[in-house]
């Protein structure tokens, strides 16, 4: 069977992310979508996406499929139907598809198919920037139940101070001194080739991802995932680093969300809680205003290739697009465009040609290369973002 993974009616919902990748590669808990959904179904997937992304991320029609909406965490209950649906068969959340069977070709009509409602009470979906962080501690659990059935982690290393071990899963690799791995509320899972290193406080649920790095000292409060390849030091509570990011040194993050190839300097902090303790608006592409959360605690909301100088300050609920660069004293605004340079002073246009001068460099740090397609990518965030720039 081929498995197609397509954005849904929340791509919208989901930007800066889904300026430079689709809903399905979105990591929430220890996986991304897709990986999930891969696992689950034991077998790779291709994208129904946006056009410019397609070449990055392809799609494959063959004559018998099944897309599945990617907004939708999986559970092994809901890959089991899915995996099982035939010709003219959908399955549906309420009012929204999960799932449908096509054959290649075939104009799809849900008045013609067969409708099979999904009642469990499994759903998980992430229908805006904010769920992320918000279901993150659930994804968390999902994920590492998955993950670790049926296999035996590595040691606890001597001189490692914990709560609730069993909960405890270290791959093989990681390197881990002298730290402290409470796992008491959820659980903590380690990935290979990553390290703690001594004088790390840490409490579960949390997601240290492969080869990346927790810094001397770090506190690492619950439902908070750090993705591949990231460097994280300070204090960090319910946010989500989706990979190759560094928050290398003292400061806060709190209820938030990094995309990749970010960085924050030395002693950055965001504001997660207004000084009234009123609900959270964020920056709403679609309408052009500030949405609704209905959260009291909700932080920064940072997109790919985005980097803040040392000192910086982010007020509660701040929207930074892809590839700003955010620098001196005060408070900028709380909607930064994508390609902006400055801070509470004032912006002008990051250019494409310096900001692709800098990924090349960031990119080769880790080995990998700043393509022609993450080029066009970004040329397209540049020139769909522009009239924000110039409010």
């Amino acid at each position: 069977m081929n498995y197609i993974l397509f954005d849904g009616s929340v791509r919208n919902q989901l930007l800066p992310f889904t300026f430079t990748r689709p809903v399905a590669d979105i990591r929430v808990g220890i996986l991304t979508i897709r990986e999930k959904w891969e696992h689950l179904l034991g077998f790779t997937t291709t994208t129904v996406t946006e056009d410019y992304l397609s070449e990055k991320y392809p799609f494959l029609e063959l004559e018998k499929n099944i897309l599945i909406n990617a907004s939708f965490l999986p559970s092994e209950n809901l890959a089991n139907i899915i995996k099982g649906l035939e010709e003219n068969q959908a399955v549906f959340f309420d009012e929204e598809p999960i799932a449908f069977f096509t054959t290649e070709g075939q104009e799809v009509d849900f008045e013609t198919f067969d409708i099979i409602q999904y009642a469990h009470n499994d759903v998980l979906r992430i229908e805006h920037t904010w769920d992320i962080f918000s279901k993150n501690g659930e994804a968390i659990k999902r994920d590492f139940e998955m993950l670790t059935q049926g296999r035996k982690s590595q040691p606890i290393p001597e001189g490692v101070w914990t709560k609730n071990p069993q909960n405890i899963f270290i791959e093989e690799g990681a390197k881990i001194e002298f730290c402290t791995l409470n796992a008491s509320e959820g659980p903590i899972y380690i990935g290979k080739d990553a390290e703690i290193m001594e004088g790390a406080l840490v409490r579960g649920p949390f997601a240290l991802c492969e080869h990346s790095t927790l810094k001397m000292g770090a506190k690492i409060y619950t439902n908070t995932t750090v993705g591949p390849h990231s460097k994280v030091g300070g204090e960090v509570n319910n946010s989500v680093i989706f990979g190759y990011s560094n928050k290398g040194h003292d400061g806060f993050l709190g209820n938030s969300v990094l995309g990749e190839w970010c960085n924050l300097g030395a002693d950055t902090n965001n504001s997660n809680l207004k000084n009234n303790y009123a609900e959270v608006r964020l920056w709403d592409y679609e309408t052009e205003g500030f949405a609704r959360t209905g959260l009291q605690f909700c932080g920064l909301m940072m997109g790919d290739h985005s980097k803040c100088g040392i000192n910086t300050m982010f007020n509660t609920g701040t929207v930074v697009g892809v590839s700003a660069n955010i620098f001196g004293s005060g408070f900028p605004r709380n909607f930064v465009p994508s390609f902006s340079w400055g801070g509470s002073g004032g912006f002008t246009t990051y250019k494409t040609d310096k900001a692709f001068e800098v990924a090349k460099v960031v990119m080769s740090r880790r080995n990998i290369e700043f393509s022609e397609m993450d080029a066009k990518i970004l040329e397209r965030v540049f020139e769909e973002t522009a009239k924000w720039r110039k409010a």
